[in-house]
């Protein structure tokens, strides 16, 4: 194994997966806090009032408010974000247990709403200004580097109503002045920023036959997040210039099925919709030369000036991170093996297994990203989320034995080794739901990543305690050798 002593061994959360608090200190709302659980067959649903008062619930995935109508909670439906597991009153009791593991990084994001609530305030909320300071501080204590991301799906629901998701300019200078207030108040405290998490997402799950509608606002939305990033880059450097500032992609392996040249080419154009496109304006400060196809197949008119474009010039990224869970095959032809599980699509790959959430368990695929990523950008990379959700069982002794979550990891962590052999500058690697939390995408509780065990369950039942699963102790071995003892 070749992971050098610097190298960033840790976990990571989602604010609005684990903090909880939905509505203390003065907090604002975001999507989660009118989403409600769901399943891997069952889809989230976001819940409001239409133009004519009455309680509709629409999925959550594609979702746009429909006009006239307003975001609301309901006293019958369960809201699993609303409590996630409570890590805003657990934090100093989780951070110690990541020190026992002897984490060197720990990814979190700042829920925007906690300082800003409806987005629009002329200052912040100092409450949620106190909260991650003392969180951050505790971190430092613990010796153990914050890697924080700054957007994780979390737009305060005022913004989002009043603005769309993402389709005013407004929104450009409204992130503007969030990040001037937070790269300022945690000087010092926080070296690592990501500017907006799996930014990608907006396209990279768009049905390949939606209208040019949703294309349209995807294109769109995609266009002033990608101002906004250009941004907030330099203004970190200009605050703090030890601040180094990368971009989040949700990062899948795409292959083709057969070795038909429509297969081959099909498979092309996720990368470049899906992959490429926004690493290419983050990392390279420009848009690609086949984004204007890809405009021009969905009609795409975009907002967009000069200025923006020299925006996107100066404020390119110093690092890529991602997330890996999985690989999708595609292909042109019919076929009826389709994966249909959670935020997962495509065909099923013959030569791989699946999860119980149907994503494909594909290690080799993380050398494969790592590879071609870096001969591409050039940039120091980071693996920002990786790992398995899995059901758990609690022994009567309170013993979690989760062998395959070990499996999942060395397996892993063995093919990032030989693609830093092969000359990759990997630094650092964060396991997604270090502690268990809330899925974003089915907002279960069952569906667990952690090491470390929560008491909380679907049906909001649960006392919150912390235990230690089998990989736990496994993953501390792991770190205390630098990666060289994997068994």
């Amino acid at each position: 194994m070749k992971f050098s002593k610097d190298f960033y061994w840790g976990g990571a959360v989602a604010a609005n997966q684990c903090e909880g608090a939905w509505n203390v200190d003065g907090r604002g709302m975001t999507r989660t806090d009118v989403t409600t659980g769901g399943t891997v067959n069952t889809p989230r649903m976001v819940t409001f009032i239409d133009k004519d008062g009455n309680k509709q619930k629409l999925p959550n995935h594609g979702f746009k408010l429909p006009e006239g109508a307003h975001f609301a909670v309901f006293d019958d439906e369960l809201y699993p974000n609303h409590d996630g597991i409570d890590f805003y009153h657990h934090y100093k009791e989780d951070i110690a247990l990541l020190k026992e593991m002897g984490f060197k990084m720990f990814r979190l994001s700042i829920s925007w709403s906690r300082i800003y609530p409806t987005g629009e305030e002329d200052k912040p909320n100092q409450a949620g200004l106190d909260f991650y300071r003392n969180v951050f501080t505790e971190l430092r204590n613990a010796g153990i580097e914050p890697l924080v991301s700054i957007w994780h799906f979390d737009t305060p629901l005022a913004l989002e109503e009043k603005y769309g998701d993402w389709l005013d300019r407004k929104y450009i200078a409204l992130y503007e002045k969030y990040v001037t207030t937070i790269f300022n108040e945690y000087k010092g405290l926080v070296k690592y920023w990501l500017t907006f998490n799996e930014i990608n997402n907006t396209v990279n799950f768009i049905p390949d036959d939606a209208s040019d509608e949703v294309y349209q606002e995807a294109y769109q939305h995609l266009h002033y997040q990608f101002v906004a990033s250009a941004r907030a880059v330099q203004i970190g450097h200009q605050i703090d210039p030890e601040n180094k500032i990368g971009c989040m992609i949700c990062g899948i392996t795409y292959y083709p099925l057969t070795s038909d040249p429509e297969d081959i080419l099909f498979n092309r154009s996720k990368w470049e919709k899906g992959i490429f496109y926004c690493g290419d304006v983050q990392c390279k400060g420009k848009y690609p030369t086949y984004a204007k196809r890809l405009w021009k197949e969905h009609n795409v008119k975009l907002d967009i000036t000069e200025q923006d474009l020299e925006e996107l010039k100066k404020g390119t990224v110093d690092m890529y991170t991602f997330s890996y869970y999985m690989s999708q095959a595609v292909t042109t032809h019919e076929n009826d093996d389709a994966v249909s599980g959670n935020m997962s699509f495509g065909v099923r790959n013959p030569y791989l297994e699946y999860s119980d959430w149907g994503w494909a368990l594909d290690p080799k695929g993380l050398r494969y990203y790592l590879e071609m990523i870096y001969d591409r950008y050039e940039k120091p990379l980071m693996v920002v989320e990786n790992g398995l959700g899995a059901y758990d069982t609690v022994e009567e002794d309170g013993s979690i034995h989760d062998n395959y979550r070990i499996e999942y990891y060395r397996a892993h962590i063995e093919e990032m080794a030989k693609a830093i052999e092969d000359g990759v500058d990997l630094i650092g690697y964060t396991t997604w739901g270090c502690i268990d939390l809330v899925s974003a995408g089915t907002g279960e509780m069952r569906k667990r990543y952690g090491f470390i065990y929560v008491d909380k369950h679907d049906d909001g039942s649960g006392t919150m305690k912390r235990s230690r699963k089998d990989s736990f102790y496994w993953y501390k071995k792991v770190i205390a050798s630098q990666g060289e003892d994997l068994d």
